[in-house]
């Protein structure tokens, strides 16, 4: 099976490529930058037609994952950048898609749990799950549901009748490899600071990278699945029970807790949105378990202890 990622040199598409090339697959990325590894690169502007095209004619599937990162300050260039980035390469995906001679069967498209509103009182499914803001909700959070939509709606728009459409709609990616959420929540908790954020009531939805990767070849597999999906583990839990499971996994038995004022500081002052970590994502996965999906790591706990066995590993294996 071929499987292109345009957009999959981060953690999610390093994820992604390392189980398809373990699986026996060809893996092809697309990507602004030459990168090296097991698999080919190929480079794109990520604003016009290419030679990465003819990657996509023939392919079984894809996975469009490109997109400039949200991990910084909303103001108006950034805004235009992120919104822009996703919007065009996913209209450049789809008429690639739609120009080839043999058409990928399955074009998977890179969403994101933010689309669902913030709430505490019950969690949002594919179903039933509500989209959008509350009115007084922070500009930043309206800013990032546009994104969403605005993203979901060019996958929507393409037309290619010969290919299937799946939004995935994923909650926050955990793996032990550096650079990553996981290594940001790890370093907190490894200098003390690994408390409750906030009032530590906002729901943390999350998906441990093996069930992320499953998931995903699950999803391929199953010429039933279209539209939205919700990547994301059955069990999320308030960011105070979240991170007292990650400090107890790590062996760190106290983390200090840090405000909501402190955490509007420290991200102005390190350049990015405490939006990542005050919005309560409450999201389940209503259709994978329908569908009989099975989790390795269906709660916290034991996907925390996994995640720490993996980086002592890691790190013990390069030698510090």
């Amino acid at each position: 099976m071929k499987v292109v990622i345009p957009g999959g040199t981060g953690q999610v598409g390093t994820v992604l490529a390392r189980a398809f090339d373990r699986g026996g697959h060809e893996v092809v990325l697309i990507s602004r930058q030459a990168e090296g590894g097991p698999w080919r690169t190929v480079q794109w502007d990520g604003t016009s037609h290419g030679e990465w095209d003819a990657e996509i004619d023939g392919a079984d599937v894809v996975i469009n994952l490109a997109g400039r990162s949200v991990n910084c300050r909303y103001h108006v260039r950034n805004r235009q950048e992120i919104k822009q980035s996703r919007v065009l390469t996913t209209r450049l995906i789809g008429e690639a898609i739609a120009a080839a001679a043999r058409p990928p069967r399955v074009w998977l498209q890179a969403s994101t749990a933010t689309i669902y509103i913030h709430r505490f009182d019950a969690p949002n499914d594919e179903a039933t799950g509500i989209l959008g803001n509350n009115p007084d909700d922070p500009d930043t959070w309206h800013f990032s549901y546009d994104v969403a939509e605005s993203w979901e709606r060019e996958l929507d728009d393409a037309e290619v009748p010969g290919t299937r459409k799946v939004k995935l709609r994923s909650a926050i990616t955990l793996s032990p490899d550096r650079g990553g959420a996981f290594d940001l929540l790890l370093t907190l908790v490894r200098f003390g600071l690994g408390g409750k954020a906030g009032h530590g009531r906002q729901y943390v939805s999350w998906i441990h990278d093996a069930d992320f990767a499953q998931a995903v070849q699950w999803i391929i597999d199953r010429e039933d699945i279209s539209g939205a999906i919700n990547l994301a583990a059955p069990n999320p839990l308030p960011n105070a029970a979240f991170m007292r499971d990650l400090r107890a996994a790590w062996g760190m038995p106290l983390g200090l807790p840090t405000a909501k004022w402190m955490i509007e500081i420290g991200a102005f002052l390190v350049r990015t949105e405490s939006e990542l970590v005050l919005k309560s994502r409450r999201v389940i996965p209503g259709i994978l378990q329908e569908r009989g999906f099975e989790f390795r790591f269906p709660s916290w706990p034991e996907a925390a202890r996994d995640l720490c066995r993996r980086r002592r590993k890691s790190v013990a294996e390069k030698g510090g």
